[in-house]
């Protein structure tokens, strides 16, 4: 069975629509992203591990994946260790843009994937973004006229 590692901090700088997000809160991008990554896992034999800088603050429930927080390390030193105390680290894939972490993968001899490549995996090439398509499905003048009762139509 194929084991995902995700640097979810390194992921979330990578998809815009959570990066601008992530400028004044930390716990909706991340709930966010954890969604997407559980999407992408459904349906198949994988296991996946996102890990976070920092420490919990509300518990992101998931069934498919496992969500680590580093405390007062940092996620590359958790990712590291999860590395180093895998069976078999032919099945690991390494989902980060971080150097030194490709490279520690790449010499445990795991597989690495760019975060912006994964990001556009979870997001879909040719699937727009959530908040366009409804923007875009939203006749929005009829709409609001309907929602606050405006009689001038």
């Amino acid at each position: 069975m194929m084991h995902y590692i995700i640097d979810g901090n390194n992921l979330l700088h990578k998809i815009k629509n959570l990066e601008a997000i992530l400028k004044k809160d930390k716990q909706a991008p991340r709930e966010k992203l954890a969604s997407m990554v559980d999407r992408f896992a459904a349906g198949k034999n994988l296991k996946v591990s996102l890990h976070f800088d920092g420490f919990e603050n509300v518990p992101i429930k998931s069934d498919r994946i496992r969500i680590y927080y580093s405390n007062k390390n940092t996620a590359d030193e958790e990712i590291r260790n999860e590395i180093e105390s895998a069976k078999n680290s032919r099945n690991l894939i390494i989902v980060t843009s971080d150097d030194a972490l490709k490279q520690f993968a790449r010499k445990c001899g795991c597989k690495s994937v760019l975060s912006e490549e994964f990001a556009s995996q979870l997001k879909g090439k040719d699937e727009p973004d959530e908040e366009d398509s409804r923007i875009k499905s939203i006749d929005n003048q009829e709409y609001f006229k309907k929602l606050f009762n405006d009689k001038r139509k």
